[in-house]
């Protein structure tokens, strides 16, 4: 079984193309990636609201779109496309799936999935982040 971390993309991008790793510059995000590598996952993707499912590597233009601002029948959507993606990896079903992801970008996909853990489940942003630097990430910013 495999161990694959699903990271959700946030609103703060740089503003030119860059990879995916290094387009997303939130201190959430930075400290969510550190987090996924200490995991020492076989794969880590980006949940992206436009691109749907993303290699850390991939070249993308910065965009503004979030899943909290369309609507449900656009958010199954997306959640469809990224199942398609996930179903093209050669991973599977089984694996182990870790989200550092909000409510709306997992709630379609968990279902499909027979190990899913969300390690900061419930917890606002500031607590997130709180849980992250104590987990000996990036501190402050």
């Amino acid at each position: 079984m495999k161990k694959i971390v699903l990271i959700s993309c946030v609103s703060k991008k740089r503003s030119y193309k860059s990879k995916s790793r290094d387009l997303y510059i939130s201190l959430l995000f930075k400290n969510n990636l550190q987090y996924a590598f200490k995991l020492k996952p076989d794969q880590i993707f980006i949940l992206s609201a436009k691109y749907g499912l993303l290699s850390l590597d991939e070249e993308i233009e910065p965009y503004d779109l979030t899943l909290n601002t369309i609507s449900a029948k656009e958010v199954k959507d997306w959640s469809e496309r990224v199942l398609r993606d996930l179903a093209a990896n050669p991973s599977g079903w089984q694996d182990q799936f870790i989200f550092l992801a909000g409510a709306k970008y997992r709630k379609y996909l968990l279902e499909h999935m027979a190990h899913a853990e969300i390690p900061f489940e419930g917890l606002p942003i500031g607590k997130q982040l709180q849980q992250l630097t104590i987990q000996g990430n990036i501190a402050h910013d």
